[in-house]
């Protein structure tokens, strides 16, 4: 291990890695070849990068007690299936090389692709972003008020952001002040926990405003007030009741579409009858965000964000319907646009430009590209070329968004096989 002293590590796996970092110093004074330099949000605690084995983590220092009990939860929201931060390890009993006490660490893996609200702009956060930045968080806080978790402490810092098909996708990075409810939340929690999204919301956005990195136009408070429409409308649709006539039923069909285009499904439903048997009364009980994620695992393997899922998919289903396909969820079909469409762009990408986003938000991109260029033009503008045009005028523009990059050994270029693919194809 780097340096002497004693430490314990709790965690989940095995990770050797650990013992290579340097424990026995304080966090502060880490030396540099073991920290990663990125983007960090606000934190109550002091909290630095590190590489380990190939990728990156987070690690806090914080309490004993704080580490063990957010190590837990996360453990949960991960079984959960709730966007949050994987729990790496608690590393305690932390000594100098003088016998002195260290304070305990959690170390959290960082999601990769994944950047604090504060990064995700370069100049001036315009309204527009602030907005769908709320968006994202607001559906992440349904999702865990659904699962009965109360957050406690729920803010942009909080929050760690990935792009999702020009929306944002939110995960919970800091559950230290969070409770897990088995018997669910009360109106009460939920509404405490809005109140504080609310107020640290508009406490963060005037803070940006207040260091000229705000449009003119930003208003902070309207902006946090949005997070309470934006959940109850959510909420709503996810829990609440609804009457109609027992000859209505296509509305029962109609309330689970609008649920799956929300990026849930339907566990099981509760429908009664009333006395005079003539209206059904219905309600969700259980939901599970990712509906368009599921099903594009299920038909080609990939896991993308909600979004992106949706845009993949409605291609997907543009691909089935050029060839006669009437059932674009037939394997086979989907199995021929995984290798004659998605992989040939990604693998098109040269090697030094794969940090600057994830596959999926680059092909949800490249068809933006393609249809704005066509319109342009005024011609439908083959697959192939409009990649070209997207890597040279784009995605090169770009910076990095992942944390980890591998050596650059080779330059991929779009080969002659596959724009011949491509074109053939679309």
């Amino acid at each position: 291990m780097a340096g002497s002293g004693s430490v314990s590590i709790t965690a989940a796996t095995v990770e050797p890695a650990l013992l290579d970092l340097p424990w026995s110093l304080p966090l502060d004074e880490w030396p540099s070849e073991y920290i990663a330099q990125l983007p960090k949000g606000i934190s109550r605690h002091l909290v630095r990068f590190a590489n380990l084995s190939g990728y990156v983590v987070a690690v806090k220092e914080t309490t004993t007690e704080m580490a063990r009990h957010e190590y837990e939860l996360l453990r949960t929201l991960q079984r959960l299936d709730v966007p949050s931060v994987e729990p790496i390890a608690i590393i305690s009993n932390r000594t100098d090389t003088s016998g002195n006490e260290l304070p305990t660490v959690l170390v959290t893996r960082h999601l990769k692709f994944s950047l604090p609200y504060r990064a995700l702009f370069s100049q001036t956060l315009r309204p527009d972003t602030a907005t769908r930045l709320v968006d994202a968080l607001a559906v992440l806080l349904v999702r865990l008020h659904v699962m009965g978790f109360y957050w406690g402490d729920v803010s942009l810092s909080n929050t760690l952001f990935r792009r999702d098909a020009g929306a944002f996708a939110a995960y919970l990075v800091d559950a230290e002040t969070g409770q897990l409810h088995e018997a669910g939340l009360s109106n009460g929690q939920r509404e405490n926990d809005l109140e504080i999204a609310r107020v640290n919301i508009a406490g963060e956005l005037m803070d940006i405003e207040a260091g000229g990195k705000a449009a003119p136009e930003l208003d902070p408070v309207a902006i946090a007030n949005g997070i309470i429409e934006k959940y109850r409308e959510l909420w709503q649709e996810l829990t609440g009741a609804e009457s109609f006539a027992a000859s209505d039923r296509w509305r029962i069909a109609q309330r689970v579409e609008r649920l799956n285009d929300l990026g849930f499904d339907i566990g099981e439903l509760t429908i009664n009858t009333n006395d005079a048997g003539t209206t059904v009364r219905i309600q969700p009980k259980v939901v599970d965000a990712g509906h368009h994620q599921r099903r594009l695992l299920r038909l080609t393997g990939l896991d993308a964000g909600e979004n992106q899922a949706r845009r993949l998919l409605n291609d997907l289903d543009s691909y089935a319907a050029t060839r006669g396909k009437a059932d674009p969820d037939d394997e086979a079909t989907a199995h021929q646009w995984l290798r004659r469409v998605f992989e040939p762009v990604v693998a098109a990408i040269p090697a030094e430009l794969r940090g600057k986003l994830e596959p999926a938000e680059v092909f949800h991109q490249l068809l933006d590209h393609r249809w704005f260029i066509s319109q342009e033009q005024g011609r439908d503008v083959p697959l192939a070329e409009a990649l070209t045009s997207y890597i040279d005028n784009v995605l090169r523009h770009r910076r990095d968004e992942a944390t980890v990059f591998a050596p650059p050994t080779e330059t991929m270029s779009l080969s002659m096989s596959l724009a011949d693919d491509l074109d053939t194809e679309r």
